[in-house]
């Protein structure tokens, strides 16, 4: 008899989800983390003042650099002295870059992973994105097209929480919001000028998983308003934003089905070739090197792209001597992220007078337009930009003073707005763009290290000059001056830390690892809802779709349970 119905790997963005719904449907679930416990009352610290921060929160140079050379130039939005414990220690956690390559892996290991790091950034992908990969030929068709996942993404909004304004854009689909934090006037105005000088394009609100008006649900897990201090990055002690910390892990806990065990490495899957079923999850602990082993019915794997795919090819057997589930040499292939390098910001000299009060923890979003709205234009697919505005501080002008009379002669001063539009785009599916396992070097668990090949391409840098090109467009017709866009400089694979594709679903199984219900073509009760799966990157951050597509398998693996066919 197995241990628990359900296993999930991974209690990140995905595997929140998956234990929520299955937990929700009645069946025993574990989930494993690889890492440590983090409980938000005692770990969090972004209520100490910055006077109390150690070293004005700067990790010492000497230890950012023996430690975490990746982490500390890769996030360096989320890296300091107070949050350096959600990233991992690259010295502890090393991976290679074949020849040619130069991906950056950015990562943290303990409960809820990244969803405590990230940006929160939730955009539904649209028809279009679906498909993309069928029109021009690159990668494979999605088995799904939007309005298979569009009541999922609905499901997924709902519980948790995101800010946003209905906009009737068909390729970036409305969803259930909360309401959004308010354009600066700077905003609302390039908004103005670049909807009419382009009337296929659009400058719209973030939309960000945020509560600005909580639910009673999400009250009852705890979580509250947005206090609007933009210090996401730390943990919210507020809860307020989305994270499976603060909302799918408790929600799958009270209902007494779901047991979380941390500190667990999950190094291979078993699979009986009687029953071609998965039957087990063989770990390590971290700490104490004790091996230990969990039986399921089901088991879904979210230990996040690369952490899933070097799952399945440790996992090898007679029935597959390549890897879990890689009957289509497909495991590992296919990595995608966002490119990003391309920017352009300048100074708009109006609204002089406008105070603005808080600090939103998202700016404006310009959805994408190449190859949507707009054609004709020198590579495929498209991008959209992420932007902002802030009143110009001149700190050499500012007037003499100090203390009160300081502020007081300063508080009328004139200050311009800057405005910045950063361009993300979408980095196409290319079969030699993967992770493998390193040939003879292993980690100190004795596992292979992950080694990964390729980077961007002649598409993503086309990409980027064009969106470099066209923002200096928008930004002038908003009659911004001293514009700055300095050359490209294209951030590598897996900078954007969206890193995706390496298990991805599709039609065919001789060219795709899941079906169109992320389950495993030759597995039936094997599930991968991380980052794998996804068949192309689109433009849009992709977590949200990743809550989606967790929720539908997480109810179709718990329909098959009840009615006894897994």
């Amino acid at each position: 008899m197995a241990d628990f119905d359900a296993i999930v790997v991974g209690s990140g963005m995905s595997g929140g989800w998956a234990a929520k719904e299955l937990s929700e449907r009645g069946l025993k679930v574990l989930v494993i983390e690889r890492g440590n416990e983090i409980v938000p009352e005692r770990d969090y610290k972004d209520l100490t003042p910055p006077w109390e921060r150690p070293n004005l929160n700067r990790v010492p140079e000497d230890e950012a650099e023996k430690d975490y050379a990746i982490q500390s130039k890769g996030a360096t939005y989320a890296f300091g002295e107070i949050t350096k414990q959600y990233w991992v220690k690259d010295s502890d956690h090393p991976y290679e870059n074949a020849e040619g390559a130069d991906f950056e892996w950015l990562r943290g290991y303990h409960t809820a992973g990244r969803s405590i790091m990230w940006s929160r950034l939730s955009w539904r992908l649209g028809p279009n994105d679906f498909e993309a990969n069928a029109k021009d030929g690159h990668g494979v068709d999605w088995p799904v097209r939007y309005e298979d996942i569009a009541p999922w993404y609905e499901h997924a909004e709902k519980f948790a929480g995101v800010v946003g304004q209905k906009e009737g854009i068909p390729h970036l689909p409305d969803g259930v919001f909360q309401p959004p934090f308010e354009m600066t006037p700077a905003e609302k105005h390039l908004r103005e000028k670049v909807q009419e000088a382009f009337p296929t394009r659009n400058v719209i609100h973030g939309r960000a998983a945020h509560l600005t008006d909580p639910t009673d649900e999400q009250l009852e897990l705890g979580r509250g308003q947005c206090q609007v201090r933009n210090q996401c990055h730390e943990g919210c002690s507020f809860k307020a934003y989305f994270s499976s910390l603060h909302a799918t892990l408790p929600a799958a806990e009270r209902t007494g089905n779901c047991t979380i065990v941390h500190d667990k490495i999950v190094h291979s899957v078993e699979y009986d070739e009687e029953t071609k079923r998965v039957t087990a999850v063989n770990t390590i602990d971290q700490n104490t090197n004790e091996k230990k082993r969990f039986t399921a019915k089901i088991i879904f794997l979210n230990a996040s792209t690369v952490g899933s795919t070097m799952i399945l090819l440790q996992s090898k057997s007679d029935a597959f001597p390549t890897g879990l589930a890689n009957r289509s040499d497909q495991v590992g292939r296919n990595l995608m992220d966002h490119v990003s390098g391309a920017y352009a910001s300048g100074t708009l000299d109006m609204f002089h007078d406008v105070k603005t009060y808080g600090r939103r923890p998202t700016g404006i979003y310009v959805p994408p337009f190449a190859n949507t709205t707009e054609f004709d234009k020198p590579h495929l697919r498209g991008y959209g930009y992420q932007g902002y505005s802030t009143p110009v501080i001149d700190r050499r002008a500012a007037l003499k003073g100090i203390g009160q009379e300081f502020k007081d002669r300063n508080k009328d001063k004139p200050t311009p707005w800057n405005v910045g539009l950063y361009a993300f785009g979408e980095v196409l599916p290319y079969p030699d763009n993967r992770v493998t396992q390193h040939p003879t070097k292993k980690d100190k668990w004795g596992l292979p290290l992950a080694q990964f090949h390729g980077g961007m391409r002649e598409n993503e840098i086309a990409i980027l000059k064009e969106a470099r090109k066209e923002a200096i467009k928008m930004l002038e017709v908003a009659g911004c001056k001293d514009i700055v866009a300095p050359e490209i400089d294209p951030t590598r694979l897996g900078n954007r830390i969206h890193e995706m594709g390496t298990a991805r679903m599709g039609r065919d199984p001789s060219t795709s690892v899941l079906n169109g219900w992320n389950q495993a073509h030759d597995i039936d009760n094997l599930f991968i809802t991380d980052g794998s799966f996804m068949t192309s990157s689109a433009a849009q951050n992709p977590s949200l779709t990743y809550m989606a597509f967790s929720a539908r398998a997480a109810n179709y693996a718990a329909d098959l349970f009840e009615q006894g066919k897994l």
